[in-house]
């Protein structure tokens, strides 16, 4: 069995590729275009007044639904739907911020006509005419959670939706209002960066804290404590966080929640790719390979704690294994740096999961180099990763005592 490392990573992108780009688009007193009077067209109309938008919707009849919607005054304050009883025509497109269509047999010419007025332009369940989506929504407005799996599997985005619904609850509504009206004053007592962050984190805390609505009064509690992180000097602190074998399910929940706070990354070239995508996408990322040099790290680090900065020293595999991170955890606490560590899985206790026999037979092999682990042998020879060598079966029978 070989034992693999994955490919080094000395630039890694903040973001994997996606299929679509996640876009919120303020509608409020907007003009929008829906044409179609079927119920697919009348739950777009009903999801476009919910955003405040004033709705244009053309179609010779509408059903009964659609017809018991548009009598209805729409619950958001600014949002109108207007019926006009007639098919729609290019001339009613200009100057509309969207259009929505269920055109059986005029979808060329809705999605044609659209473009021509420089309409961004929906055709429903016809995605070759769609230049946006709509996702499944889970609404706690003004949190808003959007899930698209870009038209190949609807009925996934509906489930993964359930799934949020269920962890997310209804509270959070008026926390996150309460979040809308104490912005403004937050920002005029806290500094942008770390100041404002560990605010908004421990209140982050205090709302998943507590299934409750948020009680009066709680704005000024909260605004009491930004007073006094204003007063608080700047504190840093380094966090070495073990990134494992490069398996991303592989990271404890502790190191998730690390690297999520992190102002700065210090990483190790094998980190992988998926591992750094959990991290903060505004934290800075620093490879730190094999050709850094460990005073250069240590200094590194020291700076940037005393410069208030969140450090997080993300090392393959298990940080505390072999003794790798004890001489960087000395000289941090020398230098008075408050200094945590998050263990990680080794990468030759991954390998041995896989293995049909104990790890530890693995280690009974005669030889002083061979009862080190294979992680501790290739430590100790610095070997490029394709000299890695293979992990040894053990012979047949009973292994030796």
């Amino acid at each position: 069995m070989d034992v693999l490392l994955p490919p080094r990573n000395e630039a890694p992108a903040r973001v994997e590729p996606l299929a679509k780009l996640p876009v919120f688009w303020a509608l409020e007193g907007r003009r929008v275009v829906v044409a179609g009077g079927s119920d697919a067209a009348m739950w777009k109309a009903e999801l476009l007044a919910a955003c405040g938008a004033r709705v244009d919707v053309y179609a010779p009849t509408f059903g009964a639904a659609f017809e018991a919607l548009l009598a209805r005054a729409p619950d958001h304050p600014a949002a109108r739907l207007i019926p006009h009883y007639r098919c729609w025509t290019p001339s009613d497109l200009p100057g509309a911020m969207l259009a929505i269509g269920d055109c059986a047999d005029d979808a060329q010419e809705f999605f044609s006509a659209a473009r021509a007025a420089g309409v961004p332009v929906n055709v429903i369940d016809k995605p070759e005419f769609c230049q946006f989506q709509f996702g499944s929504i889970v609404n706690r407005s003004p949190v808003v959670v959007a899930i698209s799996t870009d038209g190949a599997a609807p009925i996934l985005a509906q489930t993964i939706r359930r799934k949020i619904e269920a962890l997310l609850p209804r509270s959070l509504k008026s926390w996150a209002t309460l979040a809308q009206s104490l912005r403004e004053a937050v920002n005029r007592r806290l500094q942008p960066g770390q100041q404002r962050r560990v605010f908004w984190e421990r209140f982050s805390d205090r709302v998943f804290s507590t299934l409750d609505t948020s009680e009066e009064g709680v704005g000024g509690v909260l605004l009491a404590d930004a007073e006094r992180l204003a007063e608080a000097p700047a504190i840093g602190c380094v966090t070495l966080v073990g990134a494992g074998p490069g398996d991303a399910e592989l990271l404890t929940l502790k190191a998730v929640r690390a690297l999520q706070s992190a102002d700065v990354i210090l990483f190790d070239d094998l980190v992988s790719a998926e591992v750094l995508e959990l991290a903060r996408r505004e934290a800075e990322r620093l490879p730190v390979g094999q050709e850094s040099c460990r005073r250069d790290i240590n200094t590194l680090m020291i700076g940037l704690a005393r410069a208030g900065k969140r450090v997080v020293r993300l090392k393959t595999g298990n940080p505390m294994a072999f003794g790798q991170a004890g001489e960087e955890v000395a000289h941090l606490v020398r230098e008075d740096i408050s200094v945590d560590v998050i263990p990680g899985v080794a990468a030759a206790s991954r390998a041995s999961a896989f293995s049909p026999h104990p790890s530890a037979q693995y280690h009974q092999i005669s030889g002083r180099e061979d009862r080190l682990p294979v992680a501790a042998r290739f430590r100790r020879s610095c070997a490029a990763p394709s000299a890695w060598p293979a992990a040894r079966r053990p012979r047949a029978g009973r292994p030796r005592e």
